[in-house]
Order: structure tokens, then C-alpha cells, then sequence
């Protein structure tokens, strides 16, 4: 008898993952929102149904729950603890892509008294990179050494052919949580010495970055890398630093947006009908008539900026100092921005994305010898096919589902895949269908 599989959303990321399963023989129950979504994944597949989700009706989460064999959860992170305790109640794992929160970490006694996994952060950031990183980690320690150095960086782009409009990014995942990652404020630990810096000076805090024949490149904090200490085993690491990875010129664009205002949350004023009139009262100028030309001088004023510089190009380019109006029913400033970029930012038909996953290690011997390892995805998405973005997310949660139900993961708990039960079957896997990690251990 088929295995059954529940599906809790029907996002961008999941047609990798609802293939795949299929592919391997197990029944997929599809709920989501729009049930649209779903009838386009299962694409009229015997082994499945779809149905609309009401995360409000707890009644009919349980009958869904019931049914299945395990539940993933693709809706947003704010169910997830609802949905495992649910889980937890009706005894059945529970596999997410999303990071662990403090509410689902509680649970984790609970889930193991009943022999529940509950598998988080089997995605690409955070999954992929966890599980790339914990393969390095445990080789060099079982060789009785220790990592003393660790810099890690991700980021989802354009490919290099398609990266042809002057702010170097299309979305490929949803621009409000684009945005919002912005707002967030990092800690890092580098030589020694813990870096602790503001939301506001987030892209301020730069590195450029070579990867390959790829164009340059830049990377900037991504949030609190010193949780990581305990979760990698790094606690005597001199270096602890996880960031994000762009093109070159994206951090001086965004702290011009962010030091104007326009990742703010509060509401958009509503005497402002245009973009332009927009960056005026950011800028502390009302609405009051001005051309566009006036408002590249009053920004250039506000930043310090160079009228001809790139940064004022890109901002331009926009339509933020234009008369272009303010999308409709745009609850904040921030969702102004991300309505706009979203049209601005687009794929077009048939272009290809791309992943760019990279460790820096440094390591040491038992007798104190150093040693500088590195590890990096470059994927690319199929031109008219499935996104790299939504392979590299959707894929480890997929193969994760298919080892548990298969009995080939023996674990119970709140986990994320730094075991290597875990993270050595999915890899390997990954590597069969073309998503490699290259390790390089240099001389």
C-alpha cells in the first residue's frame, strides 16, 4: 500500500518536490490556498488530490493529518508549531524547510517520548548548507583535528546571461521576506572578536567575493552566525561567519534605500499618490509638486550621493523618483518597495536562476598544521523548467520524506540534518540528481 504524504502548501518551491515523490511511488495530498496551484503540481497524476487548506478549521487539519503517513509544511513558519502540535497529538513526523523557532524547540521531549521526528531546516539555506558543512566539519575532527575558521555564504541570483537589468537580482522567492531579511540586525565572530551590527548598518558591512569565472560578487551578514557554535560543534572557531551573497553593487543600493526609509513598516502616507511624492516625504518634503530632477538632487542631498553615480542610477531606474503611482493596497512603506521591485525584478519566460553556495574553512591538525578547505554549489535552474531556487529548497525536504518513510532515518525529536544518519543519504542522493557540493582541500 502506498505510502501518504501530506502537503501543506503549494508555493513556488514545490514542484520539485511533489515530482519527486511521485516519482517514487508515494500518494500526495495536496492542500493549499488556491487550489489552482496544486492541480497544476499533481497535473492530473492518479497517485494524488488536491484540496483547499483552512489552517483556521482545526477539525479538518486533523482528518488530513490522520490520513497521512507524514506531513511537510510549506506554508509560512508562523503555522509550523500549530501544525506539530497537531502532529504530535495524531502521532505522525513532521518534515518543514523552515528554521527552528524557540516554540518548536520545546517540543522536541514530547516528539521523542513518542518516537516523532520533526526534520526543520531541510532546505538549501538553512538544509543544504547545514548538511555540506557538517560533512566537512566531522571528516576533519574524526581525523583528530579542529576547525578554527568558518565563513559560509548563500544567495539566490540571476545567471550571469540573464543578469540584465542594473540592480543585478530578479526574485525568486517572495520580495516582502527579500526585504525583510534587510531589516534584520547580524552578529558575527571574526579573529576572536564578536562583531555585533545594527539593522541600519547591515549594508554597510560589505566584502567583495570571487566565485569561479562568475562576475564579481559581494557578500554581507546573515543574522546571528554565533547561534551557530553549537549546532556545527565550533565553540573554538576564531571566525564564525554566515552571509548572503549578491552581485557587486547590491549592498550600496539597498543602504540607500534603507537610510532613506523605504524598508519601513509603518503605512504608506496617503497623500502620496506617486513613487516620487514617496521618497519626498522620506526624504521630510511633503508631496508638494517637483520634478524628477529635483528629487535625484534632494536624495543625492539627504545620502551624500553623486548625481552621476551608480547608486542614484539604479534608483532611478526604479521609478522611485518618478511620477509612476503607488501600487494599491500596499499595507507598508516596505510593501510599496517590494510591489514595485516585484514588477521591476521579474523573470521573464525562460530565463534561468541561480544558487551560489560557499564554505571557507580553516582547519588544524592534531600536531598544528593549517589547512584551508572550501565547498560550492553553483546550480543553475532549467530554462522553461524548475528553478534552482526551488530544487535546492524543495529537493533535500523531498528526499528527507522519502528516507523517513522508508525507515532509513532512525531519529525522533525536534531535529535539523547535522547528523550524519541524515545529512550523508541526502547528499548523496542530491549529487544524483545533479546538485553537487565541490570540495576542494587545499595544500
Amino acid at each position: 500500500m502506498k505510502k501518504k504524504v501530506l502537503l501543506l502548501g503549494a508555493g513556488l518551491v514545490s514542484r520539485p518536490l511533489v515530482q519527486y515523490l511521485l516519482d517514487n511511488d508515494f500518494y500526495m495530498i495536496i492542500a493549499t490556498r488556491t487550489v489552482s496551484k496544486a492541480d497544476a503540481l499533481l497535473a492530473g497524476h492518479p497517485n494524488g488530490r488536491t484540496l483547499p487548506l483552512d489552517l483556521t478549521d482545526p477539525a479538518g487539519l486533523d482528518a488530513l493529518i490522520e490520513e497521512s503517513d507524514l506531513v511537510i509544511s510549506l506554508v509560512p513558519y508562523t503555522f509550523h508549531v500549530q501544525i506539530a502540535r497537531r502532529c504530535l497529538e495524531l502521532v505522525k513526523p513532521l518534515v518543514t524547510t523552515s528554521y527552528v523557532s524557540n516554540e518548536m524547540r520545546e517540543l522536541t521531549e514530547e516528539a521523542k517520548a513518542k518516537g516523532l521526528l520533526f526534520l526543520n531546516e531541510i532546505g538549501l539555506d538553512p538544509g543544504i548548507d547545514h548538511m555540506s558543512a557538517m560533512r566537512i566539519i566531522h571528516e576533519v575532527q574524526n581525523k583528530g583535528g579542529k576547525i578554527v575558521s568558518f565563513r559560509s555564504c548563500c544567495g539566490g541570483l540571476p545567471a550571469p546571461e540573464v543578469n540584465d537589468n542594473p540592480w543585478g537580482y530578479k526574485f525568486s522567492w517572495s520580495p516582502r521576506g527579500v526585504l525583510l531579511a534587510g531589516r534584520n540586525p547580524a552578529q558575527f565572530r571574526e579573529g576572536g572578536k564578536v562583531r555585533d551590527i545594527a539593522s541600519e548598518d547591515l549594508f554597510g558591512t560589505v566584502w567583495p567575493m570571487t566565485v569561479g569565472e562568475l562576475p564579481a560578487l559581494e557578500n554581507y551578514p546573515n543574522r546571528d552566525s554565533l547561534g551557530y557554535d553549537g549546532i556545527y560543534g565550533l565553540h573554538e572557531a576564531k571566525t564564525m561567519f554566515r552571509g548572503t551573497i549578491r552581485y557587486a553593487g547590491w549592498c550600496a543600493k539597498m543602504k540607500a534605500l534603507t537610510d532613506l526609509g523605504w524598508t519601513r513598516l509603518d503605512p504608506p502616507p496617503s497623500d502620496a499618490t506617486s513613487l516620487g511624492q514617496m521618497t519626498q516625504f522620506l526624504c521630510g518634503k511633503g508631496t508638494e509638486s517637483m520634478t524628477e530632477q529635483q528629487r535625484v538632487e534632494m536624495v543625492c542631498d539627504r545620502l551624500g550621493l553623486d548625481p552621476a553615480g551608480d547608486v542614484i542610477a539604479r534608483i532611478k531606474w526604479a521609478g522611485l523618483l518618478s511620477d509612476e503611482p503607488v501600487p494599491a493596497a500596499a499595507g507598508t512603506i516596505l510593501d510599496v518597495l517590494g510591489d514595485v521591485l516585484q514588477v521591476k525584478l521579474a523573470y521573464a519566460e525562460g530565463e534561468r536562476d541561480m544558487i551560489v553556495l560557499v564554505h571557507e574553512f580553516v582547519s588544524q591538525t592534531a600536531e598544528g598544521k593549517e589547512q584551508r578547505i572550501t565547498s560550492t554549489l553553483v546550480d543553475f535552474g532549467v530554462p522553461g523548467g524548475d528553478s534552482a531556487m526551488s530544487r535546492t529548497v524543495s529537493l533535500p525536504a523531498a528526499i528527507a520524506t522519502r528516507l523517513i518513510l522508508e525507515g532509513k532515518i532512525d531519529a525522533s525529536g525536534v531535529r535539523v540534518p547535522v547528523d550524519p544518519k541524515i545529512y550523508n543519504p541526502v547528499l548523496d542522493e542530491l549529487e544524483n540528481l545533479g546538485i553537487e557540493c565541490k570540495e576542494v582541500w587545499h595544500d
